[in-house]
């Protein structure tokens, strides 16, 4: 588990990063203009837990 964090922290971060950043403009552009924002709410949840995630695991490792 603690190599999959690994991972994710340092190759995939700065693309969930990104996915992060444009679905939250997204999502404030939709809300402005009254459109559905379901399908960008999820990716914007989902690459938030895994930054969080993959933070959290990589933090507690170095403890251990």
């Amino acid at each position: 588990m603690v190599l999959a964090s690994l991972y994710i922290a340092w190759y995939l971060m700065p693309f969930l990063c990104i996915i992060f950043c444009l679905n939250l403009v997204s999502i404030l552009k939709k809300i402005n203009s009254e459109e559905a924002t379901k399908k960008n709410t999820i990716w914007l949840t989902v690459s938030f837990t895994l930054i969080v995630w993959s933070l959290t695991i990589v933090a507690s490792a170095g403890v251990y």
